[in-house]
């Protein structure tokens, strides 16, 4: 069973910046692939960004390229979702997912692709 806990949400202004942070726990981290999915108020769960656990190759939705970046750091067992030139749009629940996989060709974009998930946690992007 794998746990992971988010942390590095919080209030921030249009234009900031906010760096989140996600611990899995409970097994070898390495073996997983992560992503990062946002859920805004009354909006379905979107998926914003994936890296790959062979290599730590990065996809992101087209929303965020150029102002988010995915990576990892096996030695801290940790996975870092930086997200610069926020925007109020930007404002969501944000959810670490993982998958034991080092695939690249599935639908990374769809939840159902990740078995564990965190509690998430809040950016709020004031404008």
């Amino acid at each position: 069973q794998v746990q992971l806990v988010e942390s590095g949400g919080g209030l921030v202004q249009a234009g900031g910046s906010l760096r989140l942070s996600c611990a899995p726990s409970g097994r070898t981290f390495s073996d997983y692939s992560m992503a990062w999915f946002r859920q805004a108020p009354g909006k379905e769960r979107e998926f914003v960004s994936y890296i790959r656990s062979s290599d730590g190759s990065t996809y992101y939705t087209d929303s965020v390229k150029g102002r988010f970046t995915i990576s990892r750091d096996n030695a801290k067992n940790t996975v870092y979702l930086q997200m610069n030139s926020l925007k109020p749009e930007d404002t969501a629940v944000y959810y670490c997912a993982a998958r034991e996989a080092s695939s690249w060709f599935f639908n990374k974009e769809r939840s159902q692709s990740y078995t564990y998930w965190g509690q998430g946690t809040q950016v709020t992007v004031s404008s």
